[in-house]
């Protein structure tokens, strides 16, 4: 009588709880952190640079808990008769030159037949003594990204440009590791059958 092969399968292997929930939230915490560095990179670079709008870094602490040193501000260019009462403008000292202040309108005049601005920071005492005019606005305050500012001073000019892309690079080479992980981990999973010699 010929032989005949039987394919069985192994006895499952006992189950390890730990290991199992370990590796998923190792995994959670992975794509989480991916997710989150992206999302900061993509606020910090991606939307201002789309949007045409200009970050700027806080230096001092003249606005207080909502905008403290340290904070990276993205100002969104803004037609400066739709400017409001309560918001935050970043404006020039002088029109044309390179120095901002970013401070809250308080207030509004009327200069030379034009629209002019009082504005005050938020721990000052007094409004700023120099009326702002239209023609000096940057635009208002989009949204604020904590201590990034920071690292905005360090990183300037191509050196800036080189560390976002590497950073990118980073990310997507990470979760493409990651998911590949991942898919190796659910093939490895399945019941691998052994051959049995039956007569």
């Amino acid at each position: 009588m010929l032989d005949a092969e039987v394919l069985t399968a192994p006895p499952a292997a006992p189950a390890r709880p730990l290991r199992l929930v370990g590796g998923w939230l190792w995994r959670v915490l992975c794509w989480t952190l991916i997710l989150l560095l992206g999302a900061v990179l993509a606020a910090a670079v991606l939307v201002p640079r789309l949007a045409g709008a200009t970050t700027y870094t806080v230096l001092t602490g003249s606005m207080g808990r909502a905008h403290p040193p340290g904070s990276l501000i993205v100002v969104r260019p803004v037609d400066p008769a739709e400017i409001r009462l309560g918001q935050v403008v970043t404006y020039q000292l002088r029109s044309g030159e390179p120095t901002v202040v970013t401070h809250r309108v308080v207030a509004s005049r009327q200069l030379d037949g034009e629209r002019a601005f009082v504005t005050q920071g938020d721990v000052n005492a007094e409004p700023d003594a120099e009326l702002v005019r239209a023609v000096q606005v940057r635009g208002v305050v989009w949204y604020t990204l904590p201590w990034l500012g920071y690292v905005n001073n360090l990183l300037t000019g191509s050196v800036r440009l080189v560390v976002v892309q590497l950073g990118a690079l980073a990310l997507a080479g990470y979760a493409v590791v990651m998911f590949v992980g991942a898919l190796r981990d659910r093939r490895g999973s399945g019941v691998r059958a052994r051959p049995r010699r039956a007569r």
